[in-house]
């Protein structure tokens, strides 16, 4: 597809205007400060899913939904439950912090430290926050591309329950369940989920599927032993199995196999909180422990041929105080310590950090945030980091913002410590980042235009270098671009929502200055529409569209873009069930997204859904 045709695709799509009006809950955010705040103050680009619009689109995987919204791209090394990668502005995936119910999930014993979104599926998120731009003062390590929210099942007062089940191509059967109840002094969640699919081939040229099955469970428990004063216990559990292709002899080409891989993740939060008039306060302990095991059943081969084990242990203290009605202070205190042990030996790494960030609200129409942040990593020292936003509504319609912020990202034990190849004096990657936007309403908010230029350099980004062997801080990279937003919902019963992102992602690296980095397509877009018919009937579609890109860091592997159209229907039996089902890759496209691997063609899914509130 020529960029040409691309830009006309996006025009056309841009045409109509977009987005789901906010809701209450839309405007108020965490990702921003870690503490409550409306969005629209923050000064940041912040994208809101909700439950509504999770089950709306009858996404399955969370990043094929993520892929929707602006500024995010995501890549599959073949069907449900394979390696995929989200990159946020033309940032490496493993430079997005992932959060699920406050815990932090990158995998301590993935090579880079990336989240594996291959393994997150929707059934029991709530809501997701996906913050764009860098937020280290906040969260930290990794928080350079940006950052994604994810929340499950809440607790509420009284009793909410739903559940959903369907099958559809390639023998794909998924079920979930969620239910939440309790009253002003216990409250508590609990989701369950199963998922399986035999698949297509990982290998584009492979004949034999490579299925996916997973179970996965959450849970959350809130109790306020007297006003407020509590404790907050939340976990999440996923199972999975998958299997894979390889390199069989005697060519050793991407082919059919027998492998497999298993992975146990295990996402644990315990806290408490005290308020004191102005002062709120928490304390939690968190936990992240990931296995990963991979499984050749070849006579002969050695099995498990890999093992890893990833931990991350933090202790954690948060304090908010409201001092005056336009002054707020967030500060707090973190220890992580990290460990991985790789079948044979086991490596750690710890970090204490402090921070501190003010908010300021002069007059009613502007919002200033300004913070700062020290990281003491024992292996390379200290690291600070500051950052500052604007959020200025000079007319009720309009919201001007801009930000700068630094990020970083230290070094993976793996990186570090991995036989051969690790090397222990690697310093953190950095980055500077910066963006200004706009954002107009009209038709009293039924309408919406926001419009954001981002620019990033990132320095001292940890490759592989291929002349000693080792891992080493020798890249460089730069990111700019634009995202435009449209929203439109004339009537209650219309939806449609629609952005373009444009993302110039330059290699500035030695040997390959001027190269685009590898599977960042410059131009993106997406357009969704839904109408609810009179009598409950509700029909939607989405065209997600993407641009050329490279497969590789030398640019010399091309991955055509392509554009993939979605057709949905839902219709409620009662006030309590509903039926409904969809059609993905309504055309069928032929399409690449990793080079070598394989893509779903077109596919249909149907299913039964049940709510009680």
């Amino acid at each position: 597809m020529t960029k040409l045709k691309l830009f006309l695709y996006a025009s056309a799509a841009l045409l109509p205007a977009v987005a789901h009006a906010q809701s209450d809950d839309d405007r108020i955010v965490v990702v921003a400060s870690g503490v409550e705040q409306e969005a629209e103050t923050t000064g940041r680009s912040i994208t809101v899913l909700d439950r509504d619009l999770i089950e709306a689109r009858q996404t399955v995987s969370l990043s094929d939904l993520l892929a929707t919204t602006p500024g995010v791209s995501s890549t599959r090394n073949g069907g449900p439950g394979g390696v995929t990668a989200v990159r946020i502005r033309g940032a490496e995936d493993a430079q997005t912090l992932v959060l699920i119910d406050g815990v932090r999930a990158n995998d301590p014993s993935a090579p880079a430290g990336a989240f594996d979104f291959g393994n997150l599926l929707t059934g029991t998120v709530q809501r997701v926050e996906i913050l764009r731009g860098p937020n280290s003062v906040i969260w930290g390590s990794q928080a350079l591309g940006g950052v994604v929210n994810v929340v499950t099942q809440k607790p509420v007062d009284g009793i909410e329950a739903r559940a959903n089940a369907e099958y559809g191509y390639a023998d794909q059967v998924s079920a979930n369940a969620a239910v939440a109840a309790g009253n002003d002094t216990v409250q508590g969640a609990l989701t369950g989920g199963y998922f399986r699919t035999d698949g297509i081939s990982q290998a584009a040229a492979g004949t034999e599927a490579d299925g996916y099955r997973q179970y996965n469970a959450s849970g959350r428990l809130r109790v306020e032993f007297a006003p407020g004063f509590g404790a907050d216990l939340r976990g999440y559990y996923a199972n999975s199995r998958l299997e894979l292709d390889g390199f069989p002899a005697p060519t050793y080409t991407f082919a059919d196999t027998d492998e497999y891989s298993t992975a146990k993740e295990l996402y644990g939060y315990a806290g408490l909180f005290a308020n004191f008039g102005p002062l709120e306060n928490r304390v939690a302990f968190t936990i992240a422990d990931v296995n990963r095991d991979g499984y050749d059943p070849a006579p002969g081969a050695f099995t498990p041929h890999y093992l890893y084990r990833g931990r991350s242990e933090r202790y954690e203290y948060r304090g908010d105080a409201k001092l005056v009605e336009q002054v707020r202070v967030t500060f707090g205190a973190e220890r992580e310590n990290l460990r991985f042990y790789d079948g044979s030996d086991t490596y750690r790494a710890d970090i204490t950090s402090f921070y501190g960030q003010a908010i300021v609200t002069p007059i009613e129409a502007v919002t200033l945030t300004a913070g700062i942040r020290n990281d003491d990593h024992s292996r390379f020292g200290g690291r600070t980091t500051w950052g500052a936003s604007a959020a200025v509504k000079p007319f009720e319609s309009t919201l001007l913002r801009a930000s700068y912020g630094e990020g970083f990202k230290a070094p993976t034990l793996y990186q570090l410590f991995a036989p051969f190849y690790g090397t222990d004096t690697l310093q953190p990657e950095t980055a500077k980042s910066w963006e200004a936007g706009v954002e107009q309403s009209a038709l009293a908010g039924a309408a919406k235009l926001a419009v954001t230029y981002f620019h990033r350099d990132t320095r001292n980004q940890i490759d592989f270098d291929l002349v000693s062997f080792t891992y080493a801080n020798i890249a460089r990279t730069r990111a700019e671009g634009v995202e435009v937003e449209l929203a439109l919902k004339p009537v209650a019963a219309f939806t449609v929502t629609a952005n373009y992102t444009y993302t110039d992602a330059e290699n500035r690296s030695a040997g390959y200055e001027g190269n685009q980095l590898a599977r960042r397509p410059q131009d993106t877009a997406s357009l969704s529409a839904d109408y609810r018919l009179p009598f409950g009937l509700s029909l939607g579609g989405t065209v997600t569209i993407v641009g050329d890109s490279f497969n590789d860091q030398g640019n010399s592997t091309r991955l055509d873009g392509f554009a993939l159209g979605s057709i949905r229907a839902e219709m409620p039996i009662g006030d309590r069930f509903a039926v409904y089902g969809r059609v993905e890759n309504l055309t069928d496209e032929k399409y690449q997204v990793v080079s070598g691997y394989g893509t779903y063609g077109r596919a249909a899914y149907a299913g039964v859904r049940i709510r009680l509130n």
